[in-house]
């Protein structure tokens, strides 16, 4: 399955962050938010991973720990992953976040 990131962060953050991770290799498309018009709660972003990766909006799932990129998310029809890191499920779901998780461990069953 493609995966793409898109952050609000600038490109060579992102990459640098994913390096620092060893996640880098896990993803075929990286946007940023310097690369659109509008950033979060507008879908710009969103769909612009979307077009990289090929794939329809309607056929994507984002993870989010935040209201404005659940927003934004939701705005460009893709299924919604809450991660409570800075809010809490609560919030995420009341955001409109299709299913919640908290813990890391749990992801793999969320997206399965």
């Amino acid at each position: 399955t493609p995966q793409a990131v898109a952050s609000s962060g600038p490109l060579e953050k992102i990459a640098f962050s994913l390096g620092e991770a060893n996640l880098l290799s896990y993803f075929e498309v990286i946007c940023s938010a310097m690369e659109v018009a509008r950033g979060k709660p507008a879908p710009d972003l969103f769909l612009l991973a979307a077009e990289r990766l090929g794939t329809a909006p309607e056929a994507c799932s984002v993870v989010e720990d935040s209201v404005p990129g659940i927003q934004a998310a939701l705005a460009a029809g893709m299924r919604v992953l809450g991660f409570a890191s800075s809010h809490s499920e609560a919030v995420l779901a009341d955001a409109g976040a299709h299913q919640t998780f908290a813990v890391y461990n749990r992801f793999p069953s969320i997206v399965m």
